[in-house]
């Protein structure tokens, strides 16, 4: 290694340690013992890239998600369109949220009105935090109840890790009746 490029190391480790310095600073308001847990075992840069994903969601404001979008996402009510018009209209409005960085994930169980429903009724006025971290993603899971997800999702492991813990039934294991291939997934 020659002097140029210890140096540079050197250089580097330092404007690590200023930037953890500051993000430390401004994370200060909303510490808690989970920020010091976590980053114990990582290095100078990953803790530096988790404490400004944490500094980017203490910062983000919380807002209906179809206010996320310029002009905010509307959609027609699920009744007020005909199938082939919704099934349309789904598919846009997936990539849509896509483009925002939301991830359906448990969907093929779901006709196109029934998930079209979902984000109708429960996705575009859920408030949450918008948070523009590069390769992070809100995942919705289109998932009510534990039963549907045993069904058509859980994998044999996590069925059996199930049974053993509730000591219960389950229900057969199905395959989903309308397999989506959904950006993200």
């Amino acid at each position: 290694m020659d002097m140029r490029e210890t140096r540079r190391q050197a250089i580097d480790e330092v404007e690590l340690m200023l930037a953890n310095a500051r993000l430390r600073d401004e994370l200060e308001p909303y510490r808690d013992e989970s920020i010091e847990s976590s980053i114990n075992r990582m290095s100078l840069q990953a803790e530096n890239e988790y404490l400004a994903s944490m500094l980017a969601w203490e910062r983000a404001p919380a807002l209906p998600i179809s206010d996320w979008f310029s002009p905010p996402l509307h959609l027609l009510p699920p009744d007020a369109l005909g199938d082939s018009q919704l099934a349309h209209r789904l598919k846009k409005t997936i990539q849509k949220l896509y483009s925002m960085n939301i991830v359906l994930r448990c969907t093929d169980h779901l006709c196109d009105r029934e998930l079209y429903t979902i984000i109708y009724r429960d996705i575009l006025p859920c408030c949450e935090k918008k948070v523009d971290v590069p390769g992070k993603a809100l995942e919705w899971m289109c998932v009510e109840d534990t039963e549907t997800w045993l069904r058509y999702y859980a994998s044999p492991v996590e069925r059996r890790r199930y049974q053993e813990e509730y000591d219960c039934e389950l229900p057969p294991s199905e395959t989903p009746k309308h397999r989506r291939k959904l950006p993200g997934n």
